[in-house]
C-alpha cells in the first residue's frame, strides 16, 4: 500500500513537522540544588546532553506555581515558576541557553482545569451561588430531594465521582483530582485569561506549547448522564484507554474554536510557534480533526502505543495514521512512552526481549515521515520501576489503590554506583526512590559504550537525519507474517515482531536495532537498508 501527502517527510516546512522531541518531566530529570527534586536549573545544565544525544527540541512539563497535588497539573498562576523549580529568571536562562545550543522548548500548558489554589477558585468559594465568579467552573445544584446526590454519574478518571460538593450545597466537576476543578470554556473570562498566559510565554521566547487534555476543555450542554452498557461502572475505563461510546465529558465540537483562536495568536509570532495536542481520542479520524490547517500543529498519536506486539497491529497504526493525516495536510507524530503510561519496555515483556523489542519498535518509528516525541529514560532502556507503596505520590495511586503512573517517573541515573546516581548533588534517596542495580544504565556507563542503548539512540537519530528526512513522501507498508516491511524512497525498514529470524535482503546495512548477521534478521530487531 502507498500512501502520499506532498507535505509529509519535508524538510523545509517549519521545524516542528520533523523534530524529535525530548520529554523532560521535571522533577525527575535533574536537580540542581540537592533537595531531591528536579528544577529548571538542573535542566539547563544538562541541555548539553540532549544537544549530543541529537534530539532537535525538549518538552518540559509543568513548572508553574501550584500545590503539587498532581505534580504541577494543577497550576495555581499559570505566569510564574513554582519556587520548587526555580524563578522566572531561571525559566528565562534556560530558554536562552536552549536556543543557543539549537534547542527549540516546548512548555505544558494545562487549560482544562486549574488548581483548587488558583485565586480564581478561592474567590469562587467565597461568593454565592450564582455569581460570576463560580461561572468560571462548573458549579451546579446536586440531584434527590436535598441535593445531596451528585449532579451526574460521570466519574473522575483518577477514581471516584467527579463531582464534589462544597459547604453550601453546590458541587464541582473535577474530571481529574478534587484539588482541578474544571474551567467553564463557555465563559469568555476562561478564552480571554489563556490568551494571556500564552502570549506570556510567547514573549518570552518559547517554541511551542504541549496542550494537556486538549480534547476535554469543553462538555457537552446540560452535562448529561453518562450512557454506558450493560454491567459497565462509570468511569471504569482509564483516559489513555477509553471504549465507551458515549462520552459527553470529551472530544466536543466547540474546543475546535479554541484551537483556532490559538492558531491565529501563534502566527502572530514569528519562528514557527507550535501547539500539540494530547488528545486521547478514539480513531484516527476525530485525532486529524484537531491539526486541520486553521488549528493546532499536532496531535500525539497514541495508536502505536496503545498497539499490541505484531507486525500486522503496527501496519494498521501506520495505515491508520498516515490515512487520517492526508486530508489535513498534517504531519504525523510517532510516541511510545511518556510519563503517564508503562515504560514500553516493560510492556514489551521486560528484561532483555523487552528491551530488544523497544530498540526494535523505536528505530521502526524514526523512520517514519512526521514527528517523533522521546520520553526521557527511554533512551537509557529503563523500565517501569515498582515502586513500593510506601513511596507512592501520584493522585492515581492513592484513589483507585494501584500502581499509578509512579513506575515511569523514577528520577533518571546520570553517574555514580549509588542514589540518587548523579541526579543531583544531595546524598541518599530522591522524591521517589531509584533502584539498586542502575549503575550499568546510567548516562556515565553507556555513553559510547558500543552495544549499549544510549548509544544505539544516538545512532538511529544520526541515520534519521542523514537517511529518513529526505526519503520521499510515499510510505510502502508490507506485512509477510511476522516481518513489518516499511519502504521510502531508497531506505527499507525491516522489523521483525517474530520469533525466529528471517531472510534479510540484500542491501546496504546503515542502522540496526541488534546484532545482525550477514543473511538473517533476527527476532525482536529491526534494521535500515539501502539499496546497494
Amino acid at each position: 500500500m502507498a500512501l502520499n501527502d506532498p507535505t509529509q517527510g519535508s524538510t523545509t516546512g517549519p521545524w516542528w513537522r520533523d523534530a524529535v522531541t525530548y520529554q523532560v518531566y521535571v522533577r525527575s530529570f535533574a536537580d540542581s540544588d540537592g533537595d531531591g527534586v528536579g528544577d529548571l536549573p538542573g535542566i539547563t545544565s544538562r541541555l548539553p546532553y540532549l544537544r549530543d544525544l541529537g534530539v532537535d527540541a525538549l518538552w518540559i512539563t509543568p513548572f508553574y506555581t501550584s500545590p503539587q497535588h498532581d505534580h504541577g497539573y494543577d497550576v495555581s498562576d499559570y505566569t510564574d515558576v513554582d519556587p520548587l523549580f526555580g524563578d522566572l529568571a531561571a525559566a528565562d536562562e534556560l530558554l536562552a541557553t536552549a536556543h543557543d545550543l539549537g534547542l527549540k522548548v516546548i512548555v505544558d500548558l494545562v487549560p482544562n482545569h486549574t488548581s483548587n489554589e488558583h485565586v480564581w477558585f478561592q474567590q469562587a468559594l467565597a461568593a454565592a451561588p450564582g455569581s460570576p465568579e463560580r461561572a468560571r467552573y462548573m458549579f451546579r445544584d446536586g440531584r434527590g430531594p436535598d441535593g445531596s446526590e451528585p449532579p451526574n454519574n460521570w466519574e473522575s478518571v483518577f477514581g471516584g465521582p467527579a463531582w464534589t460538593r462544597v459547604p453550601d450545597g453546590e458541587w464541582y466537576l473535577h474530571l481529574f483530582d478534587s484539588t482541578q476543578p474544571d474551567l467553564d470554556w463557555r465563559n469568555p473570562e476562561v478564552p480571554a485569561m489563556f490568551d494571556g498566559v500564552l502570549r506570556f510565554w510567547l514573549d518570552r521566547g518559547v517554541d511551542g506549547f504541549r496542550v494537556d487534555v486538549a480534547h476535554g476543555l469543553f462538555k457537552e450542554e446540560g452535562l448529561p448522564d453518562q450512557r454506558l452498557p450493560g454491567g459497565a461502572a462509570a468511569g471504569s475505563e482509564p483516559m489513555v484507554e477509553r471504549r465507551l461510546e458515549h462520552e459527553p465529558m470529551w472530544d466536543q465540537p466547540e474546543v475546535h474554536g479554541v484551537y483556532r483562536d490559538w492558531h491565529r495568536v501563534l502566527r502572530e509570532y514569528d519562528g514557527d510557534r507550535m501547539a500539540v495536542a494530547e488528545a486521547w481520542t478514539k480513531t484516527a479520524e476525530s485525532m486529524a480533526r484537531f491539526v486541520r490547517s486553521d488549528e493546532l500543529d499536532q496531535t500525539f498519536n497514541f495508536g502505536w502505543l496503545l498497539a499490541e506486539w505484531s507486525a500486522s497491529a503496527f501496519s494498521d497504526v501506520v495505515r491508520g495514521t498516515l490515512a487520517a493525516m492526508a486530508p489535513v495536510g498534517a504531519a504525523p507524530t510517532w510516541v511510545l512512552s511518556n510519563h503517564d503510561v508503562v515504560r514500553h519496555v516493560t510492556r514489551y515483556g521486560g528484561g532483555e526481549r523487552g528491551l530488544a523489542r523497544a530498540r526494535a519498535a523505536t528505530l521502526t518509528m524514526l523512520a517514519l515521515p512526521g514527528s517523533a516525541y522521546l520520553y526521557q529514560g527511554e533512551e537509557l532502556g529503563l523500565e517501569e520501576v515498582d515502586v513500593d507503596p510506601a513511596d507512592r505520590q501520584d493522585p492515581a495511586a492513592l484513589y483507585r489503590g494501584q500502581a499509578g503512573r509512579d513506575g515511569c517517573r523514577v528520577p533518571i541515573p546520570w553517574s555514580g554506583t549509588a542514589a540518587p546516581f548523579g541526579f543531583g548533588p544531595g546524598e541518599g534517596q530522591p522524591w521517589i526512590p531509584q533502584p539498586d542495580d542502575w549503575t550499568a544504565l546510567s548516562v556515565e556507563a553507556q555513553w559510547e559504550r558500543t552495544g549499549s542503548t544510549l548509544e544505539f539512540y544516538r545512532e538511529a537519530l544520526r541515520a534519521r537525519r542523514a537517511h529518513a528526512l529526505d526519503a520521499g513522501d510515499t510510505v510502502d507498508l508490507d506485512v509477510r507474517d511476522d516481518l513489518l516491511v516499511v519502504r521510502r524512497g531508497d531506505l527499507t525498514v525491516l522489523l521483525n515482531c517474530g520469533d525466529t529470524p528471517v531472510e534479510l535482503p540484500d542491501g546496504e546495512v546503515l542502522v540496526a536495532s541488534g546484532r545482525v548477521d550477514a543473511d538473517k534478521l533476527p527476532a525482536d530487531t529491526a534494521v535500515w537498508l539501502r539499496a546497494r
